[in-house]
C-alpha cells in the first residue's frame, strides 16, 4: 500500500480514507502543527543538517540544550546524542566490548544491541548456569525494554539472582518505551534499582519523541567515553535543528503522552479480553494472534501494522494507538474488536 502522505490517524489509499493503528509515532508528534513550527523555527535557525564531527573545535550549542533536556527527562546523570537508534546501539557494543568478558541477552534482543558469541539468559526457561558459576568475571546482559510482542516492560528480576562475582553491566533498549512508559514517558531507566556496576540505555528518537536520531544515556563515565570513540568522532551528529527542538518541545511531550495515558484507559474500558488478543492499559500497541480479524478490519476501512519481523517468520500483526486517535476512532475499533464475528 502506497501513501502520499504521512501516515496519520487517517491516511488515504486509492482515493479511499480509512483509519490508520500502524506505525511508531505513539505521541503524535509527526503531525502536531505546534511540534512541526518548533521544528521549522530551528531549521530556520541551524539549517537542514550539520556534517561536521561532534569533536571539531567549533561547538554547536543546540547539542547542549538538547541534551541537558533529555538528561533531566529520562532522569540520568549523562546523555549524548547520535544519527540514529542503530548508530546509538552499535557505539555502545562497540565500547562495551573493551570491557565485557562475556555478554548474555534476553530473547529476540533488537539488532542494534546484539553482540556475536552472546549467551541467552535464560536456558530451558530457567536462568543459564553461565550466569551461577564461580567465575570472576565482567559480564554485560541486553534487554529490550519491551520484548518483542509483549505488552509490558521486561521483568529483570532475575538479575538479582546472579552471585557477586559476576560484574553486572546492563545495556537496556528503549526505542518503544522512552516517551510511553513511567511518568511523563520518561522510560524505565530511573525505575531500574538492580545490585548492578552500571546500566546503560539505548533509544531511537524517532518514534515516540517524532526526530530522526538517537541518544544514548547512562553515567558521566561511560558517557565521556563513547565521546572519545573513534567511530563518535568520525561521524556527524544528530541534526542539530532537531536537537534543539528535544528542549524546545519539553512542555509538548507530557502533553502528548497524557492523550495516549486517556487512549489507552478508555480502550480498557470497553475492550472485551480475549484470547485472540493481547493489550494492557499502560501500552499502546495490541497484539493480534487471530489472522483473520485485519482482513475484517481492513474491510471496515481501518488499516494496522503487519509486516514480517523476521525472515521465515509469520506476519507480526499489531494495532498502534497514539496520541492522535479520537474516541470516535477508538470506538469503531473496540466495536470491531468486540464483535463475536471478528473471532
Amino acid at each position: 500500500m502506497n501513501v502520499n502522505q504521512f501516515p496519520d490517524r487517517i491516511i488515504e489509499i486509492d482515493k479511499e480514507q480509512y483509519l490508520y493503528f500502524g506505525g511508531t509515532a505513539y505521541l503524535g508528534l509527526s503531525t502536531n502543527k505546534a511540534f512541526q513550527e518548533l521544528v521549522v523555527k530551528n531549521i530556520l535557525k541551524w539549517g537542514t543538517t550539520y556534517g561536521s564531527s561532534r569533536n571539531a573545535n567549533v561547538k554547536v550549542t543546540a547539542y547542549d540544550n538538547g541534551e541537558k533536556f533529555l538528561a533531566n527527562y529520562i532522569k540520568v546523570e549523562a546523555v549524548v546524542t547520535v544519527s540514529s537508534g542503530m548508530l546509538a546501539g552499535k557505539l555502545v557494543i562497540d565500547e562495551l566490548k573493551k570491557q565485557t568478558d562475556t555478554f548474555f541477552h534476553f530473547d529476540d534482543v533488537h539488532t542494534a544491541i546484539q553482540a556475536d558469541n552472546s549467551l541467552p539468559v535464560f536456558v530451558d526457561g530457567k536462568i543459564n548456569p553461565r550466569l551461577l558459576d564461580n567465575k570472576q568475571e565482567k559480564i554485560t546482559i541486553l534487554s529490550d525494554a519491551v520484548p518483542s510482542f509483549e505488552t509490558n516492560a521486561i521483568d529483570l528480576s532475575v538479575l538479582r539472582e546472579i552471585p557477586k562475582n559476576k560484574e553486572i553491566t546492563l545495556l537496556i533498549d528503549e526505542s518503544h518505551s522512552l516517551g510511553i512508559l513511567s511518568q511523563n514517558g520518561c522510560g524505565i531507566y530511573s525505575d531500574i534499582n538492580l545490585p548492578i556496576k552500571r546500566k546503560i540505555m539505548v533509544s531511537s528518537l524517532g518514534k515516540a519523541f517524532g526526530l530522526t536520531g538517537g541518544v544514548i544515556a547512562s553515567d558521566i563515565s561511560f558517557i565521556e567515553e563513547i565521546k572519545k570513540s573513534e567511530i563518535f568522532g568520525s561521524a556527524a551528529g544528530m541534526n542539530p535543528a532537531f536537537v534543539q527542538t528535544l528542549a524546545d518541545a519539553a512542555e509538548i511531550y507530557p502533553k502528548q503522552h497524557q492523550k495516549l495515558v486517556d487512549n489507552l484507559a478508555y480502550i480498557d474500558q470497553k475492550l472485551v479480553k480475549h484470547d485472540s488478543i493481547k493489550f494492557d492499559k499502560s501500552y499502546p500497541l495490541i497484539y493480534l494472534k487471530d489472522k483473520n480479524i485485519i482482513e475484517i478490519l481492513k474491510e471496515n476501512k481501518i488499516i494496522i501494522a503487519s509486516f514480517k519481523y523476521k525472515q521465515n517468520a509469520d506476519n507480526l500483526n499489531r494495532i498502534v494507538v497514539t496520541a492522535n486517535h479520537l474516541q470516535e476512532d477508538l470506538d469503531k475499533l473496540i466495536n470491531l474488536l468486540n464483535s463475536k464475528n471478528t473471532y
